[in-house]
């Protein structure tokens, strides 16, 4: 009755949905012959797109399979591809049999996911192409208890003699060419779900059980802070093994009954979304980081009138925004904005497909700037926090209450409070169950009474609104007992397009320094500028361009405290990747990993301190 009053007649409620399969299965009664999925068939090199009718079809051919497998429910399957309709198959057929579904990362380091093979004890993987299977099989450990491997893909040619027959099998000759109707034989919302394994910037990953109701009333509550409607379509680019993906542009639109098309990919998102045409988006800030220094790099390049004029449109479209929340008043340049909005605005969000009425950023902080110029623009840019192990949404800004520098108020039926060093403390039905055989690391971060130690510094205001501060273990502690969270020092160098990714260390130093990767296609701009060589081997060169880059990052931080002041740079030649095992697959810094690599340079900039 409730959600009938609020509008929300589309939206399956938790108790109607009773677990995550149990969810699928309704919105199938509900919509049968809506379209669900949009996904780019590389063979027909078309658009193609599957109804909800279409898609419980399909998964149960793949639930057929599944039960010629020998699993009990509880038992764990792993799934390592890119999003696409064959991966919501897979976990919905799983799920419906009580099996316990692990995403895995595919561009994660195979190291790394046979860890997390061995330490779930997966039983059936689930892969892409055999060229994955051919880098688990170089390996010197043992996958233990992985008793299938299903292969997407046909085989390459070359590859089926080296891929592990007894196990690997293409889905092709794996699937049951006909299935009966879909088998949901699991009713306690409270069983374990999936397992998803925290990419861990130190240390090994930690596996994050999370129950149906966990999930289900995340995805719930996110639907009475945003409101999203059948008629919407979602891109979906952000990895499933991704919590944020997977509970907000997965389970949120089956909710609602809305349209997820499945992007071909990060360098082709411009042209998806063009073709797409999206009226919602989710992503980290790291994509419309990258959409603002390609604006900002159009600008640089054409005349000084086209800066002004964007910048102004900004100015004034941002007033009007503050103006709208409550927090401003009217100007008479108001009157502008329509022409403003035509000349300027609607050609920026036309490149975005020209239909986005929302996009949400989280995953990590988005810098004030980025949102600033987005919402200048008329779009509604909603900056949330969440994590792993709260399912994972805890707060998010509204379109009616959107405070930018903030992640916003609690959703609904989550709360929050500040502990010990002002930590942020979360509890409500989206906290996790613990973590997979790991009662210690469990108890260390869910006290008695169910509060979970987020590990993130926070602030809240009078008006319940959350502003993550720092990280607890990454607060960078000065010689001089100052103290300095580095990731707003961080966001406002990477203002600068010249840097695409920066470190601050200085932890038990005298100083700051920062350790910097400069854009391929700057970098050769700006040592041809200054007429050095790309290599810098030469000792007076790398001197010349730390100076240089030094006054940049002054520039760019001259608004934090004077004890925060960075002296010294260096500059690291090589991106950080995953690939190289710097960065988690979710993008995040592993800070351990680059100190001890970059020791030598470190050592360098304190040399005599």
């Amino acid at each position: 009755m409730q959600i009938e009053q609020n509008g929300m007649s589309h939206v399956i409620s938790v108790e109607q949905a009773k677990t995550l399969d149990g969810l699928f299965n309704e919105r199938v009664q509900r919509s049968p012959q809506a379209v669900a999925y949009r996904y780019f068939d590389p063979v027909s090199d078309e658009w193609r797109s599957h109804t909800w009718e279409q898609m419980n079809q399909h998964i149960a051919r793949w639930q057929a399979a599944l039960t010629k497998e020998s699993l009990v429910p509880g038992d764990r399957v792993a799934v390592m591809m890119r999003n696409c309709p064959e991966w919501v198959m897979f976990e919905q057929a799983a799920m419906g049999l009580g099996l316990v579904v692990i995403p895995l990362y595919v561009d994660d380091r195979v190291e790394n996911a046979t860890y997390v093979i061995n330490d779930a004890a997966v039983k059936l993987l689930l892969l892409e192409n055999s060229q994955q299977w051919r880098q688990f099989l170089t390996l010197p450990d043992e996958i233990e208890g992985l008793q299938r491997v299903v292969i997407l893909r046909p085989f390459e040619p070359d590859s089926v003699d080296a891929c592990d027959n007894v196990r690997a099998v293409s889905a092709m000759e794996w699937l049951s060419a006909y299935a009966s109707e879909v088998r949901h034989i699991n009713s306690d919302p409270d069983s374990l779900a999936t397992i998803i394994y925290t990419s861990g910037t130190s240390g090994r990953p930690k596996g994050v059980m999370l129950s149906h109701h966990n999930i289900l009333t995340n995805a719930f509550s996110c639907l009475q802070v945003i409101t999203v409607v059948p008629e919407d379509v979602l891109l979906s680019f952000l990895p499933l093994s991704h919590t944020f993906e997977r509970t907000a542009g997965y389970y949120v639109p089956m909710m609602t009954g809305a349209t997820i098309a499945y992007a071909r990919s990060i360098p082709q998102l411009q042209g998806d979304l063009l073709i797409i045409r999206p009226t919602i988006m989710i992503s980290v800030p790291r994509i419309y980081e990258r959409v603002y220094a390609g604006i900002q790099a159009k600008l640089a390049e054409g005349p000084g009138f086209s800066r002004w004029l964007f910048n102004f449109a900004v100015d004034v479209g941002y007033t009007r925004f503050e103006c709208q929340q409550g927090r401003g008043y009217r100007k008479l340049s108001h009157v502008l904005w329509p022409l403003l909005k035509k000349l300027v605005a609607d050609k920026v969000m036309g490149k975005l497909g020209g239909r986005l009425r929302m996009v949400m950023s989280g995953g990590a902080a988005l810098s004030p700037q980025v949102s600033r110029v987005f919402i200048g623009l008329g779009l509604p840019i909603l900056q949330g926090y969440g994590m792993t192990e709260s399912s994972p949404v805890v707060c998010a800004n509204r379109i009616e209450d959107n405070v930018p520098a903030s992640v916003g108020l609690p959703i609904p039926g989550v709360e929050v409070k500040l502990g010990e060093s002002n930590a942020l403390l979360i509890r409500g039905p989206n906290v996790m169950l613990g973590y997979w055989n790991n009662p210690e690391a469990t108890r260390a971060v869910i006290s008695p009474d169910g509060w979970l130690n987020s590990g993130d510094i926070a602030s809240i205001d009078a008006q319940g609104h959350v502003t993550i501060t720092g990280r607890l273990k990454e607060i960078i502690v000065l010689s001089t007992g100052e103290k300095v969270p580095p990731a707003d020092m961080e966001a406002a160098i990477l203002r600068d397009p010249l840097f695409e990714q920066v470190m601050l260390i200085g932890e038990s130093r005298s100083y700051l320094s920062v350790l910097a990767v400069l854009n391929p296609a700057r970098r050769q701009e700006f040592m041809a500028h200054y007429g050095l060589d790309d290599d810098l081997t030469n000792e007076q060169q790398r001197q010349q361009a730390e100076k240089i880059l030094l006054e940049k990052i002054t520039r760019q931080t001259s608004e934090f405290p004077g004890y925060a002041k960075i002296r010294r740079v260096a500059l690291a030649q090589e991106p950080w990747s995953v690939e190289n095992g710097l960065l988690t697959p979710t993008l995040k810094l592993k800070r351990a990993k680059v100190l001890e690599q970059y020791q030598e340079d470190i050592d360098r900039l304190y040399a005599g301190h």
